[in-house]
């Protein structure tokens, strides 16, 4: 199974401004949530510019790879 269809990406974002205007000490939150238990099986907490590039990451892999593969490669980060 893709792991799009098995695990959701929610950022949640502690200002309203885009990640290159935001205050450097700005800290975002980062999920990983399993569709079918509604728990969150991944967690980071980063700063802004950090929580982008991880969520461009993450969105890439979700699309590409299968769900056992995806959470094997990002329990590890």
């Amino acid at each position: 199974m893709k792991a799009a269809r098995r695990y959701r990406l929610i950022i949640t974002r502690s200002g309203r401004g885009p990640a290159l205007l935001a205050n450097p000490a700005r800290v975002d939150h980062v999920e990983i949530v399993d569709v079918d238990s509604g728990e969150v099986v991944l967690f980071w907490d980063l700063a802004v510019r950090d929580a982008s590039r991880l969520a461009r990451a993450i969105r890439e892999d979700l699309n590409r790879m299968a769900d056992d593969e995806f959470l094997e490669k990002w329990s590890a980060a």
